[in-house]
């Protein structure tokens, strides 16, 4: 397997991002710069990557295309275009993005994010989005999220059969999913039952622990610093592996360099334990 994560250190060109990605120790990449970016730099950061055998496992969007705010949701449906654009241009593994929110904040909980017509919104949008690209070498993925849709395996199975593209494919992060007592107490099972169902479709891994806040009521279920937590990760890197040697598992969502480190290091440790090779 590949392991990556974010860079969180600055950077202004190839050459510095790539001291920072070797110091991680990643083999895989989210693309470092958008779409914004000119041509040029693009296409350097894209030379740096192929010289040293990394892998682009993703390209990300982050922006809510179903915001309450007209103009805010349009930006973000045409920022979504040019960077599955440039997904397809790099190659990288997805495009990935949320479905969306249909409240003020960008990824958080509404109750129309479950109603009928919210699904069919954002079955159509994906449709649009990979027609007007019409990509072959990249897809687009949707990050699973505890309240909106897909947020369960089934879910999002159910979704690749609506959306009915091969360009459509699983970005698959576990621990998001992980949104209430049952799921946290068998996680390690609800966690194979992920890849079992979703293992033909799966081109990129968020690699969370999570920890459940004893007392805190009604449940309070948090990520934290991978081995932190309950998530048995030397499991997740055996499961990505039997996807395939290249498969991009990411750590995520750490607030400084030194917490990518030791989370890199982490997952080094535990997937040697697992029989698991790190490239």
């Amino acid at each position: 397997m590949r392991l990556g994560g974010s860079v969180m250190k600055p950077y202004n060109s190839p050459e510095e991002w790539l001291v920072h990605v070797k110091e991680l120790g990643y083999s895989c990449v989210a693309f470092p710069v958008n779409s914004d970016a000119a041509p040029e730099v693009r296409k350097a950061y894209m030379q740096c990557i192929r010289d040293n055998d990394l892998l682009v496992g993703e390209v990300g969007v982050w922006k809510n295309l179903f915001s309450p705010d007209k103009a805010e949701a349009d930006a973000a449906f045409a920022y979504s275009i040019r960077q599955l654009e440039l997904a397809e241009e790099v190659g990288a593994n997805c495009c990935v993005n949320i479905s969306g929110s249909c409240g003020d904040y960008w990824d958080g909980y509404h109750p129309d994010n479950y109603s009928k017509e919210t699904y069919e919104r954002i079955v159509a949008v994906t449709q649009k989005l990979i027609d007007a690209v019409k990509p072959t070498h990249t897809t687009y993925s949707l990050e699973p999220m505890p309240w909106m849709h897909p947020d369960s395996p089934e879910d999002y199975l159910q979704m690749i059969k609506d959306v009915d593209r091969k360009a459509f494919s699983v970005h698959l992060d576990f621990a998001n999913m992980i949104n209430g007592v049952e799921r946290y107490h068998n996680n390690a099972a609800f966690i194979r039952h992920c890849f079992q169902l979703l293992s033909p479709h799966i081109v990129s891994i968020h690699a969370k622990d999570v920890r459940m806040t004893p007392g805190d009521l009604p449940c309070s279920i948090l990520e934290v610093q991978p081995g932190e937590g309950v998530i048995d990760l030397g499991e997740v890197t055996k499961l990505a592996e039997a996807l395939g040697e290249d498969i991009p598992v990411f750590v995520e969502h750490l607030p400084d360099h030194e917490s990518y480190m030791a989370a890199a290091a982490h997952m080094r440790k535990v997937a040697t334990l697992a029989g698991v090779h790190v490239k």
